[in-house]
């Protein structure tokens, strides 16, 4: 990526709670240092319910070149949700077990990594003694994750050390295994009052979202929180602000365990180098709401409720871009309509390229496509080419921006981005992001931000991208129907109706001393061919006279199936240049030498006749009809030979 010590943080769901706390970490412990955070992640869990789609997100983890990083992150707590570990093994299969470069699991042990250690424990303490030491509460119920999860256990043997040291006891049927999410929470709700489980004075949840499906059902179903009992929540997730009952949550400390892994890189990669411990003040942590009964966090409350609302009619100043954009700008400035409205490819890439602004506060933007993305013959489910192109690159400040697909950089995929933007940049935040259709790979995007706006990732860069990925379909699904419209399917030249859409171009090209050329070449004896041998012969024909056409053309030459046994060539040539003798017999020899191995009881022959305009004269079809005529003077020529 850089000359400068790069880190790599791989992680998934970057706009929730827990990755964007673990980003924030990385990201302030880089800052300190002057280090480059390249973010991998999928923008979708890894149980998403459409499998293709995801399939398509999980494929960035494909990208990354490992040999190019210092260090690596892995947080292996957000990308081992609902204990799935498939994308985290493979990744670790096939790609970090064969580099040298040092590893860190943070969270908890993963395979051989080397591990940043989770520092939650206080902070489940402290959600145990604001129960017990504010509110008086003694009959305490804990409600955890999945039985045997390492994070679950953890946070379980925390909290029951801390009421122990209270005093307390909690009874078995007040230890409740989960799911992290918001099902076990109403299961646990209707156990209660349903007599199954005995109500106690308070429910301590170990995710924001088991506490506010318990609080959601439990009130459903009669219940009134605080006043029959109290509840509180672990990670103080923006859900937890917004509930009808405000959640009193506390925030997970993992911004603290991803800065203490860059740290533990700092030392491996940088012996003696100074550290500089991120600090945490546990107090402020805890966030209070009405769930419990305490003045409720109305900061927080006001801070949730701006970042997820949808402004009609903001006032956006230059402040607002550069705090952040909301999900109502995206939506109400019609960018959907403005992308999948592209007529073709350029007006697409030019339409993407106008409307990134939506994803400010940025330094630059750039959208790596593949060089086949337009050809649906070749999709990628897998992996990256080996070669990439930059399309597009929107920089802040809008100088010496890409937006012209014809002035595309084509880059070795291992390099991830073109060395030459970036080796000036100071220390950034790079998010790499699929870029897809379901399943198809068509590349990736790159949202460079300074380091300290890690905290302001949200929602709108992953709708926006996904707007973009539907733009980029749509064009190649109109250009789908174009190349079908404009070229011939058996032999994949221009038809008539191509051959008039590309002459502007040719016309464009031409130097004063260029002349309009035109060839006409006619295959012998089809009629033959298809009435003694079959039609299936006849296509071979046609194809091999092609293939010949093809092969005698210039370098930005029109080559056409006009009809069925006959072709146009339409090109530029410098009049006293031209050797129509030696084009004709290069042709002919040409067509010989494709069919010389075909083994066929016929002979594929064709005829050929070419033309030159005069001066300043752009008329092709009379240009064609002299070509034809001395097409049709040559094949008498050579059936007079013949007899």
């Amino acid at each position: 990526m850089n000359e400068r010590k790069t880190i790599c943080l791989l992680t998934c769901m970057l706009e929730t709670a827990h990755p964007k706390r673990v980003s924030i970490g990385a990201a302030a412990q880089c800052e300190k240092y002057g280090y480059d955070l390249v973010v991998v992640s999928s923008m979708v869990a890894f149980d998403f319910y459409l499998k293709e789609y995801l399939d398509g997100e999980n494929n960035i983890y494909n990208l990354p070149n490992y040999s190019k990083f210092d260090g690596i992150i892995v947080d292996v707590i957000g990308m081992t949700y609902n204990n799935n570990t498939d994308i985290i093994n493979k990744i670790y299969n096939d790609l970090i077990k064969k580099t040298s470069v040092p590893c860190i699991s943070i969270g908890k042990p993963f395979k051989d990594l080397i591990v940043s250690e989770n520092s939650n424990d206080q902070l489940m303490r402290e959600l145990c003694r604001h129960a017990i030491e504010v509110h008086g509460c003694k009959d305490i119920c804990l409600l955890t994750g999945f039985k045997d999860n390492y994070e679950a256990e953890d946070r379980l043997a925390s909290m029951l050390d801390e009421i122990h040291k209270h005093g307390l006891e909690v009874s078995e049927d007040h230890i409740i295994y989960g799911d992290f999410w918001y099902n076990s929470g109403v299961q646990l709700a209707q156990d209660i009052v349903s007599g199954k489980v005995s109500k106690p004075d308070a429910l301590i949840a170990s995710s924001d979202h088991m506490a506010l499906g318990f609080i959601e059902e439990y009130t459903h179903l009669g219940g009134h929180i605080p006043e029959d009992m109290i509840v509180l929540g672990f990670e103080a997730t923006i859900d937890a602000f917004l509930s009808d009952i405000t959640l009193t949550s506390i925030e997970s400390n993992y911004a603290k365990c991803a800065a203490d892994a860059v740290d533990i890189l700092r030392r491996r990669i940088e012996p003696g180098a100074e550290i500089s411990p991120y600090e945490v003040d546990v107090a402020s942590a805890l966030h209070t709401g009405m769930s419990c009964g305490c003045t409720f966090d109305a900061r927080n409350t006001l801070d949730a409720v701006r970042t997820s609302i949808y402004f009609l009619m903001r006032n956006y100043t230059k402040n607002v871009y550069e705090d952040n954009i909301d999900i109502g700008l995206l939506m109400e400035n019609h960018i959907p309509e403005q992308l999948t409205a592209s007529r073709d490819p350029e007006e697409c890439i030019q339409n993407i390229y106008n409307s990134a602004y939506i994803v400010s506060p940025m330094r630059n933007f750039f959208l790596c496509l593949r060089q086949d993305w337009l050809d649906d013959s070749r999709d990628i489910k897998e992996g990256y080419p080996e070669k990439m192109d930059l399309v597009m690159f929107r920089s802040k400040d809008r100088l010496d921006d890409l937006q012209e697909l014809k002035k595309r950089i084509t880059f070795d995929t291992s390099e991830m981005l073109p060395q030459q933007f970036i080796k000036n940049e100071p220390p950034s935040i790079y998010y790499f992001s699929a870029v897809h259709f379901a399943n198809n790979t068509l590349g990736y995007g790159v949202l460079q931000r300074k380091l300290s706006d890690a905290p302001k990732y949200n929602m709108v860069y992953r709708n926006w991208l996904r707007f973009v990925n539907n733009a980029l379909e749509m064009v190649r699904t109109r250009n789908r129907f174009l190349e079908l419209s404009i070229n011939d399917k058996m032999t994949g030249l221009l038809n008539r109706r191509g051959m008039f859409q590309k002459i502007e171009k040719l016309f464009k090209r031409a130097k004063p001393h260029d002349r309009l050329f035109a060839a006409v070449v006619d295959m012998d004896g089809l009629k033959y061919i298809n009435d003694t041998f079959g039609h299936s012969e006849g296509d071979h024909g046609i194809i091999r006279v092609a293939d010949a056409v093809r092969s005698i053309a210039n370098d930005g030459d029109i080559c056409c199936r006009a009809g069925g046994d006959e072709f146009y060539i339409l090109g530029l040539r410098e009049k006293d240049k031209f050797d129509n003798d030696k084009y004709v017999n290069d042709f002919c020899d040409n067509l010989s030498k494709l069919t010389a191995g075909d083994d066929k009881p016929y002979t594929v022959t064709a005829s050929i006749g070419c033309a030159l305009s005069d001066e300043d004269d752009t008329d092709v079809e009379k240009l064609l009809t002299i070509a034809d005529e001395n097409m049709y003077r040559y094949k008498v020529s050579r059936r007079r030979h013949r007899i």
